[in-house]
Order: structure tokens, then sequence, then C-alpha cells
């Protein structure tokens, strides 16, 4: 059977009851296998057979439930996707902001004259009538109630439609009778006259639950939009546009118009558009997007490449092998998606008693009502007033909101931070983690060489080492020489003056630095220019056994100085792993770098297990 699964948007839910009630409908179309929903991130998972049913038939049975299913358009390249999903939840932010501002304006008066209202000095002070200060909170008041209370009546109004009820509905009877009430209270006195004479009118709370209902939303909201930045960032990665040769003419086109199969160039400083394989050229690629190993990797022609990477020296031709969502960034969007809209296992419970929470409050609500006005032996303005506390008490309905929601800010804080959480039962798991494992590169270390020291040899003195180094190295994007340069213009060291720069992929580079021939790099560079590196034996051991890189600086055919480059230790890295064995926590380091330079951080970390050349 040939399966597809899907992840798709869905409009109107607002409470756990929707979430099931979407499942429901989707999960009775013939040839769906399975579908889950997330609240949080208002989205559905689904799986289902293309041959037996389709999108659209799905998408009929979400609207008969009384909610919306929105439908893909065509696929142009998962950033693409993502960037359209993030608008209606920035849209419904600001929808919500603007709600609550007006209805925050307007119900504070009403908060202020309801409360006043009830002293001696405001009937002395203020010449107005009860019956005319019962037209003023009305006023107010149904401005909240028609202007932004107004989404309320309409949800629940919708959901009565479908023989449905949830949490709007919750809202919009105890706050409409209140209102109701209190309207007919004031507009028709002689109707309810006990309650009149009494001043019983209700337009603060009504008013007051519409706002405080509104200010949980879009705090909501925001944390929703807020959260999915990890995403947003992880999609801008890959440049908007592409190099690529049809036909045999070389022309720029957008990144999603990329097909497997096309020849990409891209020159030094740019980032790759998609996956695939050097086909010409050779240059050297910054990982650390993908691997966190700030050394970049040399690549020549048959090498894999990976989109979002940065092209640092050689201008390189590939062959697009993975484009759109198959590219290895769309697949950890989309398994930073899917931890975000996955269950955790206590979330069966909440979607259980979800499923009778509103109709069950309803009818307490209801019972409330009548033992007070009957066996309680009040009023029937204060039963009324029990009747509306149950309901709104019960609005927010925290049970079936909470989980969804912390799962998405907990999976899209770590997403910011670096850390994939692969699913809400992983997380929820999380309080039972005894042992810790940490990558070097990025996570225990800065993720950016730096020079640690200058060993100047054969005459030379530190700063004409690195005077030389940070010439030749001015003219490279290699983060090694950029370590260099930057280095040198700390100690105000000066570059002077660079011709017939030549850069050798895998190697180092080479120039004239005012007169004198230069080469800075790797053993490789030296053996090219039979440049004997033995006098500088024993600084080499030194910098492998403290995990840093050396760079060879020859000048006129004689080995000048060798300049010790490495991933320092982050500021703060051993203060979270004392902590973390503080906590009973164990810590191990896993690299792929060799035991040496693994050992040499791990000492500085204070971890004392390694797992190194992983």
């Amino acid at each position: 059977m040939n399966r597809r699964t899907v992840t798709l948007t869905v409009g109107g839910m607002t409470c756990a009851g929707c979430v099931l009630r979407v499942e429901k409908a989707v999960k009775k179309v013939n040839g769906v296998g399975d579908a889950s929903v997330n609240l949080a991130t208002e989205k559905i998972t689904l799986t289902y057979d293309p041959s037996t049913t389709d999108l659209g038939t799905i998408a009929s049975a979400v609207g008969s439930a009384g909610y919306t299913l929105s439908q893909p358009t065509a696929v142009t390249g998962r950033a693409a996707g993502v960037m359209e999903a993030e608008a209606p939840q920035e849209t419904a932010f600001r929808r919500l902001k603007k709600d609550f501002i007006l209805s925050a304006v307007l119900t504070a008066p009403v908060m202020a004259i309801s409360m006043a209202a009830m002293t001696d000095w405001f009937a002395r002070a203020v010449p107005l009538t009860p019956s005319d200060v019962n037209t003023v909170l009305f006023l107010l008041a149904t401005g909240v109630m028609a202007g932004p209370g107004r989404h309320f009546f309409a949800l629940a109004w919708k959901r009565a439609k479908h023989f449905a009820a949830d949490m709007n509905t919750l809202v919009a009877v105890g706050t409409g009778t209140a209102y109701v009430f209190s309207a007919l209270v004031t507009l028709f006195p002689r109707l309810l006259s006990a309650a009149h004479h009494a001043g019983h009118v209700y337009f603060d709370t009504a008013a007051t639950i519409v706002t405080l209902i509104l200010l949980g939303r879009m705090l909501e909201a925001r944390a929703k939009s807020r959260t999915t930045d990890a995403i947003k960032k992880l999609a801008g990665l890959r440049p908007k546009t592409a190099r690529v040769v049809r036909e045999g003419i070389e022309r720029d086109l957008p990144a999603a118009d990329v097909r497997n199969g096309d020849i990409v160039i891209v020159r030094p400083g740019e980032r790759l558009p998609v996956d695939g394989i050097v086909e010409r050229g050779s240059s050297s690629v910054d990982e650390s997007m993908i691997t966190g190993e700030s050394m970049p990797v040399d690549k020549k022609a048959g090498e894999r490449v990976t989109g979002g990477t940065i092209n640092l020296s050689g201008s390189i031709e590939f062959r697009a092998t993975a484009v759109g969502s198959e590219t290895v960034i769309a697949n950890i969007i989309r398994l930073v998606e899917e931890a975000q809209g996955s269950k955790a296992p206590i979330q069966a419970l909440a979607d259980r008693i979800a499923a009778v929470f509103v109709p069950v409050v309803m009818g307490i609500a209801v019972l409330t009502f009548a033992a007070w006005a009957t066996i309680g032996g009040l009023p029937v303005t204060a039963a009324m007033v029990n009747f509306i506390a149950v309901l709104i008490i019960a609005c927010p309905c925290a049970l079936g909101l909470a989980t969804p929601t912390a799962i998405m800010v907990g999976t899209g804080l770590g997403a910011a931070k670096g850390i994939l959480i692969k699913n809400a039962e992983s997380l929820e798991r999380a309080h039972r983690i005894r042992t810790v494992v940490l990558d070097k590169t990025g996570t225990l270390t800065t993720g950016k060489p730096t020079v640690a020291q200058v060993v100047a040899l054969g005459g030379y003195d530190e700063r004409a080492v690195l005077r030389y180094a940070a010439s030749v190295e001015s003219r490279s994007e290699h983060p090694l020489g950029k370590a260099v340069v930057e280095t040198a213009s700390l100690r105000n060291i000066g570059h002077g003056p660079v011709e017939s720069f030549t850069s050798m992929t895998g190697l180092g580079v080479r120039a004239v630095v005012g007169g004198d021939a230069v080469a800075v790099g790797s053993p490789g560079i030296m053996k090219e220019f039979a440049i004997d590196i033995a006098p500088a034996a024993g600084a080499v051991y030194r910098m492998a056994a403290a995990g840093e890189t050396p760079v060879f600086v020859a000048v006129n055919g004689e080995l000048a100085g060798v300049i010790a480059v490495g991933d320092s230790i982050k500021p703060g890295a051993k203060q979270v792993v004392d902590r973390l064995r503080g906590m009973g926590i164990g810590v191990v380091m896993i690299t792929g770098d060799n035991a040496a330079t693994a050992g040499a951080i791990a000492a500085q970390a204070g971890i004392m297990r390694v797992i190194a050349g992983v």
C-alpha cells in the first residue's frame, strides 16, 4: 500500500476538545491510517492512502466538523513552505494584540466606575442617577462584547451548528449571560425590577472576563510565534538564488527551482543552495552548521556537499542530488516540526478528559444554578452569578492547553540553542537522564579558531612571524587565516604589501610580501616547496598535545615559525560540567577530533570520560 504522510495547518481550534473532534473527523475518512493534531502548533500530521482518498476529501471532513484544513500549494522547497506556515500565527498574534488593547481601554473605565459606584462619595460627587451609571456601563461593555468579544460568540455559534461545544462556548455562555441579564436590567427595569432596584448589573464581570481571556490568548499566540524562530533560522540558511548551468547557459534562478541533476556553480564566500556532488574544482567548505566542527573541510571532484554550508576558497561546480524537501536542512526542519507536533504520553490523559470537559462543565454550571436557586434559597441574580463563576473558572482549559504548549516551547527553545529534541516522549523522560553526552566543537568550545601561541624560529621574532602570516592571510577566506589576521590586528601588527597571492586548496597560501616570498599553511605546503620543518618538531608535538592545529610560516624558503590555532573552551563550560556532576549526572565528551585534541579540551572542562575519533 502506497501511504503518504503530510503535515497541514488546521484553522479554528481553540482547545483540547477541538483537537479530538478534528482527529475523529479525519480518522473516519476511508483511507486515512493515522492522524495526530497538535493544538500549540495548530497542525495535523496524517497518513493516508492516495489511491483510496485525497486531501480534498479529508479537508471536507474537517470542514464538516467546523474547522478548516489548509491545502498544500505547489512544492517550491521546504524553506518556503515553512515561512508560509508561520504567517497565520503572526497574523493571529497581531489581531489578538489589537483586540486586547481595545478591550482593555474599554474595560478599564467599566471596572473603575463599577467599583466607585459602590461608595458613598461617588453618589455625592457625580451628578448621575444609578440608571445613568448603568447606561454608561452598558455602552462601554457593549463596545467590548460587540468588538473584541465577538470572536468568542462567532466561534461558539459555529460549534453549536455542529452540535459541539468548546472553550469558546464556556466564554460565550458565561459572559453572554452576565451581559444580557445586565442589559435587560438597564434597558427594561420593570422586567427585572428587584434586580434593578438592588443595582445588580454585571457589565464589569462580562467585560473583564473577555479582556483577561484575550490577554491569555494573545500571550499564547506570541509564544507560538516566537518558538518557531529556530525553524525560520534553519530555513534562512539556504540562499534564495542559485547559479545553474542549463543548456550550456549560466543563469541565476530561485533556489526552489533547482532540479536534481542540475549543475550548480558556487563562488567563494557563497552558501550552497542544495545538496550535491562536486563535478569540477576544489575548495574548502565550512560545514559547521551541519557537523559543529569549526575547521573547514576540503572538497574536490566526487565528494558530497551540503546545502546551507559556506564555500570558503575556490569556485566549484557540483551536480544537485537533493533539492527541496530532500535536502539535509529540510530534513532537520522536518524533525523539529515533528517533535513540536508530537504528543507526550501524559497528554493521552489530558485528551481523554478534554473529550468530556465542556459538557461536564456546562452540566455542573446548570446544577449549581438550580441548587442555589432552589435548595440554597438564593435570589435568581445571586444563583446566576454562581452559574457564571463555574463557566468562567473553567474557561482557560489549562489541562488541555498546557501540555502541547510546553512541548512546543521546550522543543522550540531547544532548537534555538542547538538542541534537537527527538519527540515529546523524549522531552517527558528527560528528568530521568543520568548521563549527558556532549559534543566538543561548538558545544564545549566556541567553535571559532583562535591563535593560542606563536613559536618563532630561524632568528625571527613573534611579531615578524605574525606580520608575514597575517599579510598573506589577509587575502584568504580560510577560518584559520582569519584567526591569524584577527590576532595580528589585536596586537597592532600591520600588514605588508602583498603581491602574487595564490591559494593552494588543501595546502595553504603563498604570496610575495614586501619582496619576500612567504608560504603559510599545512605541512603539505612546506613539502611542496621543500622546506624542512624538523626544527619545529618539539613545538608541533606540544601543540598536538594541547589540541591545537599548527600553521607553518616560511619566508624565502626557510621555516620562520609555527602558529598554533585552536578552538578555545567556552567561558562557563567547566561550571556547567561541574553543575551537572553535582546533580549526579555523568558527563561524557564525544568528538570527531583526535584523542590528543579531545583529551586537552576534556581536561580543561573537567570531563573524565572521552570518546574521540567518532
